[in-house]
């Protein structure tokens, strides 16, 4: 058998096994381009608020606010807001957080079922109720971090839903119908069936690699072709040139 031959054979048959993987790229690559990044990751959805400068005189020290909850040694603290009133976030040395009202010293970690539903509804512009709240121990995998977390759920038609983290009583993740979808073509682009976390793994390294194997070897079995076609065109047209005289 001739090396065109082996080519031939061995192009067809890598063509055959990551074909599907080939189109499974190209749509991919077609959804993650047609779907703007800031849809998919809820900005549009997101309320804006002003918050006031705070009056640090009329605020709890942060010696205080350690001594509110019998610190004795911590590792950071930040002064920031929560439902737009101010509130030491303080890390101790066993790296548990705490949240301080910075007006009264009353500690609010961990926010109970009420306070999550505030904060969701408070960051969501949308006109939708929410549906659920749920607080999760071990967060599905789109959470993609651990838990627990608060869950709330909108009922809008994109099923919006919002973590809060009932230890900072921040938003950690925003997801919707729309995120699902990006998520879903993303794990199918990089192969990675479980997280979509890794994209240098060996079974997308190899994948890329016989896909790029398909290519080149493509691309010189055209130009064999071609070169034929035209030496054969060359030589029909030599043989009609007597006849034409």
């Amino acid at each position: 058998m001739t090396v065109q031959k082996w080519i031939v054979r061995v192009h067809k048959w890598i063509a055959l096994i990551v074909g599907l993987q080939i189109v499974l790229w190209i749509a991919g690559g077609f959804v993650m381009s047609a779907i703007p990044i800031e849809i998919v990751r809820g900005e549009h959805k997101v309320a804006q608020h002003e918050v006031e400068p705070f009056d640090v005189e009329g605020l709890l020290s942060l010696s205080d606010a350690i001594t509110a909850i019998n610190a004795s040694a911590i590792k950071s603290a930040m002064l920031g807001e929560m439902l737009g009133q101010p509130v030491w976030r303080i890390v101790g040395q066993d790296e548990g957080l705490a949240i301080i009202d910075a007006r009264n010293g009353a500690i609010l970690s961990p926010i109970d079922e009420s306070t999550a539903r505030a904060i969701a509804e408070r960051d969501f512009s949308g006109s939708a109720d929410i549906q659920s709240a749920e607080y999760v121990e071990s967060p599905p995998t789109e959470y993609n971090k651990s838990g627990p977390v608060w869950r709330v759920q909108f009922d809008d038609g994109d099923k919006t839903t919002i973590y809060v983290d009932p230890s900072t009583g921040e938003i950690t993740a925003r997801r919707s119908e729309t995120w699902r979808l990006f998520d879903f073509f993303w794990k199918l682009h990089v192969m990675d069936y479980d997280d979509g976390a890794d994209f240098n793994h060996p079974l997308l390294i190899t994948a890329a690699g016989m896909a790029i194997f398909v290519s080149m070897s493509g691309f010189i079995l055209l130009i064999v072709k071609m070169r034929r076609s035209l030496a054969l065109w060359r030589s029909n047209r030599k043989k009609a040139a007597p006849a034409d005289a």
